[in-house]
């Protein structure tokens, strides 16, 4: 249970409850569609006349429809809910340092559409592209109304949506949130890679109807770890927590882009593999990570040397994180998990080795095919609809 923050703290009205209300009832519809209204008020414990007004709300708003007519042994027959997919779009946006990927979902987080383009080097350049790619989305698909933009991207972002730390994208402190939606007319949620993947996770994943603890892990250009915690999004003070990719394994280790040397990023992430693979005497023609599987199955020794290593410093930092913070899961994301028959029984093994108590927490590679990120990007603006209102 929280305490209740006399500084800064909201009212419970009358309109909170209905709010409440109208969330409970529409994750109900998303979760166990298609229902009638009777199994809703059975369902939720809410009265048939509060069912009734709320979804007589929702399908005026286009949030649900009434479809097929169901089965009934006597009286009227129900017609069944649904979520209305068709309606709500959201543009959700996978920002890394190369390349940007763009995409208009349904509240489903399913993909009508896809655009990307390469990351400009100014945040007013990234901004103007954005724009032109959100629009271009809205004009292939001109019957989805956009209910906003979620946008992940390797950083870190304050409460005001102000770019504060991304030293893989080295744009400094921007007001980013303010200068896309200005942009492309839409409200706007940014949000850390790895915590808009623990949502994702949250929300759409394997565990998410089991599991309240749940830990992403970004593993790319730098490594970032996204904390949901008792079902909540941990922040810390100035938008900071999570930054283990930046704690130091060894301080005269390599220089880091943080300004610091030795970070867990510069041992365990996809461009200290490349890196190492390089200072090894590796093949010349492989400057990529993606590289490294593939020339690993084809028996290339030093690929192989270079992702077992880069599968123990993971693990050193995922055993902290699993001693420390005790999740039920820790998902892993990134091109290292097409790897996983590797890298996850080393992962395994070092975590044993080093864990309190075994079972705890179990460690998960996502699927690439899911697109994570750009899946957490949209769970950005599906948990302003379904997700509880901010009360004290």
């Amino acid at each position: 249970m929280r305490k209740i923050d006399l500084t800064n703290f909201q009212l419970a009205t009358s309109e909170t409850a209905r709010q409440i209300n109208r969330r409970i009832a529409l994750n109900f519809v998303r979760l166990y569609q298609p229902m009638s209204r009777a199994d809703l008020a059975r369902l939720s414990g809410l009265q048939r006349s509060t069912i009734s007004a709320i979804i007589d709300q929702l399908i005026d708003e286009g949030w649900v429809t009434e479809g097929a007519i169901g089965k009934s042994p006597r009286g009227r027959r129900p017609r069944n809910l649904h979520l209305n997919v068709e309606r709500a779009g959201i543009i959700g946006v996978e920002l890394r340092p190369d390349l940007t990927t763009v995409g208009l979902a349904g509240v489903d987080a399913r993909f009508m559409g896809q655009v990307q383009f390469p990351t400009a080097s100014t945040p007013e350049q990234f901004v103007a592209d954005l724009a032109d790619a959100t629009h271009a989305l809205q004009r292939e698909h001109p019957r989805i109304l956009c209910e906003g933009v979620g946008v992940s991207l390797p950083g870190r972002v304050d409460a005001n949506g102000r770019l504060v730390f991304a030293p893989n994208l080295g744009w400094g402190q921007v007001e980013l949130a303010e200068m896309i939606s200005a942009a492309v007319g839409l409200p706007v949620n940014l949000e850390n890679a790895a915590n808009a993947c623990a949502l994702a996770e949250f929300w759409f994943g394997r565990h998410s109807e089991h599991v309240r603890h749940i830990v992403a892990v970004t593993v790319s250009e730098g490594i970032g770890v996204g904390l949901l915690l008792n079902g909540q999004l941990v922040h810390g003070a100035a938008s900071m927590a999570g930054e283990f990719g930046h704690v130091s394994l060894d301080d005269n280790g390599p220089p880091c882009r943080c300004g610091r040397r030795g970070c867990w990023e510069r041992y365990g992430s996809n461009s200290a593999a490349v890196q190492y693979y390089e200072s090894i005497g590796g093949a010349a023609d492989a400057p990529r990570f993606d590289d490294l599987p593939r020339l690993a199955d084809r028996g290339d020794a030093k690929a192989v040397e270079t992702l077992e290593r880069m599968a123990r410093y993971l693990a050193l930092g995922l055993s902290n994180l699993a001693v420390g913070l005790a999740p039920d899961v820790i998902a892993i994301v990134g091109e290292v998990t097409t790897a996983w028959h590797r890298v996850g029984p080393i992962i395994e093994d070092v975590m044993r080795e080093r864990a309190l108590q075994t079972g705890v927490t179990r460690v998960v590679p996502t699927d690439p095919a899911a697109q994570p990120r750009l899946r957490g990007a949209v769970t950005l603006v599906v948990q302003q609809h379904f997700g509880a209102p901010a009360i004290a």
